[in-house]
């Protein structure tokens, strides 16, 4: 990679992290996949050659169970929800150069090839860990078949991460109180041998790369608690049958790591001869499959390496962008720049995998001897009416949905492609999306290129012929329009990328307006003319830079200017290219939507939400019941048993418990539970982030003298940053305020 501007010289690869092959689609999906076709159109209208890239996520348990309460194999049940996805992403003018899926041999091949290699120099080892049993199953427990709650936030979890919480990743063994979601009994943890990827010793190198990484800042910013704290090794098996077999041969023993963490010793001896440290098969690993977050990612590679298959190496070699040039295993670790090479890798995700993307990829790839990416783009989340998503109540504008009402998919691609920064998050609304798309691309976009055109048809025929070029100042404007694009790309900001093309039909409006062609047609026919031909070229340099967001409408635009050619192929050079001098009455791009149109989706989306809130409470009070009886015979009564386990005086001590003052306190937005406080703890004031939303006016807080552990790490809940954590009893978040008047910043004692 070369990190200069784009356009450069390498191929770029921009890739959309892999959906889970396990439900349908909505808008809130979209975001990424949108996000990623805008960026790829884009970098291909600066002149980068580019493939774009992606697949379905056919492993791991989310999978496997929702295969299981079906009644089929996983397999069968992963390809339909595959299929589907080829079928849906097209419909909204996403376009894949290749659309693979993690259980393909390519992808199969690529990871046991790459996980060999990370064996055999030496980044893995074997480590015996407590992994949860349902005893009554007689079978261990992967990720999402247990359910607990997480170390370090306390929120109800998932065995491989705090989804309703910190969000942390989670690894086997970490989820406090296990329960199977197999039976719903508790689950035990027994002692199982699985193999681990030594991170850490990546830990310089990780350092160095989160400096260099381009994209978006909650990338760069959200994953350096991992990196430049203390990083741990990465399980990466798990025990079930669905996935990727670790393949044959085998791996070194925790024992016979260095006692520091350096890989001498492993690198010296085993390596000399070209063997793996053990050569034989342990036992029990055919029970092992690879970690989803193993084979999931080397989609991205394998779904290149299917593109250049299918093109050949001489229009994009996959080599090329992914393999550069090899590091010696002795500067792998090394934090060092990487000399420059190979392609500029690009990855489009949401804001809940960063981690992932930003610590365990580029560890993997760096060990493995892959180039290391480019930028990552991590998007904020979509809410729905200022409400998070639910698709158990089906709360949700699901994709099928939005395309059987009839809407053109170009008004939500441009809804969600530049409704704000990229990583912040977007609320949807149908009375939202109805203001943009009337205002934005009916009034301005729509408008400008329609009447201009239907003048110059109906005066001229098409541009208006003698005029030699565009006048100054709208080449000059349109100039400005495709600088303001490129710097958007290299910014990596497809709102903005959007916005030049609708601030250039803005300020073609403003053009014709103020001079009025209508009106010089009779009495000034060459400045008439003049003012139509700069309009004229104006909408062409619309359909060139809007292109990437509304690519089905700009096609029509393309078609109405009677352009050779396919505007998804032209570069920018072609947005001053003179115009075609005849084309014919031109269509309008966009319809306005009706505010009756609204109340009719709005009826809907209730009803949908009514039934299935419903159905879910009556679920819900029926295990409320069956839960406070267990409690009765008991003898419980809501009352959780004393820990056994005592602390010591001097652990009590290391909590460094204060009073503060509430100065601040709102919601967050596209969470139901969680809200943002400004605390003055005395030396400073804090944000903290506390699951008290839906229990208290946060109004009323304001001026409550409560207690927080001051002490506590810092998490990132919903995006938002939580340094502190405020006390509260039980369920109802009961808030411990102080009876007294302490001031902020005493020490609770």
């Amino acid at each position: 990679m070369s990190h200069e501007d784009f356009p450069t010289e390498q191929h770029a690869v921009v890739t959309c992290g892999l959906p889970y092959a396990n439900g349908d689609l909505h808008v809130g999906h979209l975001r990424t996949y949108v996000g990623g076709d805008v960026f790829a159109r884009a970098l291909r209208k600066l002149g980068q050659r580019t493939a774009f890239v992606s697949g379905s996520d056919m492993h791991g348990t989310p999978v496997a169970v929702n295969a299981e309460k079906e009644g089929v194999d996983p397999e069968t049940f992963a390809l339909r929800w595959h299929e589907k996805y080829e079928e849906t992403f097209p419909r909204f003018r996403v376009e894949f150069d290749n659309y693979g899926h993690t259980h393909d041999e390519t992808n199969a091949e690529l990871t046991r090839e790459i996980v060999r290699t990370l064996d055999e120099r030496g980044y893995v080892y074997e480590k015996d860990i407590m992994v949860a049993y349902d005893p009554e199953e007689d079978q261990y427990l992967p990720d999402r078949y247990v359910e607990g709650t997480c170390p370090y936030c306390g929120a109800k979890a998932r065995g491989d991460e705090c989804d309703e919480g910190c969000q942390r990743h989670l690894e086997p063994g970490e989820v406090v109180d296990p329960v199977s979601t197999i039976t719903g009994n508790p689950a035990e943890y027994r002692e199982r041998t699985h193999k681990f990827f030594r991170v850490s010793e990546l830990q310089e190198y990780l350092q160095g790369f989160i400096d260099r990484l381009e994209g978006t800042a909650n990338a760069r910013n959200q994953p350096r608690e991992w990196i430049e704290g203390e990083l741990q090794d990465w399980c990466i098996t798990r025990d079930m049958d669905w996935g990727i077999d670790y393949p044959e041969g085998s791996v070194a023993p925790e024992e016979q790591r260095d006692g520091d963490g350096d890989s001498a010793e492993r690198s010296s001896a085993d390596h000399s001869s070209g063997r793996s440290p053990r050569e034989e098969t342990v036992d029990g690993e055919d029970d092992l499959v690879l970690y989803v977050w193993v084979d999931a990612p080397i989609e991205y590679v394998s779904s290149t390496k299917q593109y250049t298959e299918r093109v050949g190496s001489d229009v994009y070699d996959w080599e090329a962008v992914w393999k550069g040039e090899d590091v010696s295993e002795s500067d792998a670790d090394s934090g060092a720049r990487p000399t420059p090479s190979g392609g500029e890798i690009v990855h489009v995700i949401g804001r809940d995998i960063i981690q992932h993307h930003t610590v365990f990829w580029p560890a993997m790839l760096r060990a493995a001897g892959y180039n290391e990416p480019r930028a990552v783009m991590a998007s904020g989340f979509v809410t729905l009416g200022g409400k998070g998503f639910s698709t158990s109540r089906n709360r949700a504008v699901w994709a099928d949905e939005y395309l059987d009402e009839g809407f053109d998919p170009d008004l939500l691609r441009y809804y969600i492609a530049t409704n704000g920064g990229f990583q912040q998050d977007v609320d949807f609304s149908w009375e939202k999306f109805q203001e943009r798309v009337n205002g934005e691309l009916v009034g301005t976009v729509g408008n400008f290129v329609y009447r201009s055109l239907l003048f110059a048809h109906r005066n001229y025929e098409g541009a208006p012929a003698g005029v030699e070029g565009v006048s100054d100042g709208v080449r000059e404007r349109i100039e400005g329009a495709v600088a303001d694009f490129g710097e958007a790309v290299n910014d990596y900001s497809v709102r903005e990328a959007g916005g030049a093309a609708v601030r250039l039909a803005q300020f073609g409006n403003e053009y014709i307006q103020r001079n009025e062609p209508w009106k010089l047609v009779d009495d000034e026919p060459e400045a008439a003319a003049r003012v139509i031909y700069d309009c004229v070229q104006i909408a062409k340099a619309v359909a060139v830079l809007f292109e990437p967001i509304a690519p089905g409408a700009c096609e029509r635009l393309w078609e109405d200017l009677n352009e050779d050619g396919s505007v998804h192929e032209v570069g920018l050079d072609a947005a001053l290219e003179p115009p075609a001098e005849r084309f014919d009455e031109p269509t309008e791009l966009f319809e306005k939507i009706p505010d009756e149109r609204v109340e009719e989706l709005n009826e809907k989306l209730e009803a949908r939400v009514a039934e299935a809130t419903a159905a879910d409470e009556e679920g819900d009070e029926a295990e409320d019941a069956e839960a406070t009886a267990n409690d009765e015979e008991a003898g419980t009564d809501d009352l959780e048993p004393l820990a056994d386990q005592r602390i010591s005086f001097e652990e009590f001590q290391a909590l460094d418990l204060r009073v503060g003052e509430i100065l601040d306190a709102e919601g967050i937005e596209g969470a139901d539970k969680l809200a943002k406080l400004t605390v003055d703890i005395g030396l400073e004031e804090r944000q903290i982030v506390a699951g008290i939303k839906q229990l208290h006016d946060l109004d009323e807080l304001v001026g409550e003298r409560v207690i927080v552990v001051a002490n506590l790490e810092r998490a990132e809940l919903f995006g938002v940053e939580s340094n502190g954590m405020l006390l509260a009893a039980g369920e109802q978040a009961d808030v411990l305020t102080t009876r007294g008047d302490a001031v902020p910043g005493t020490k609770v004692r």
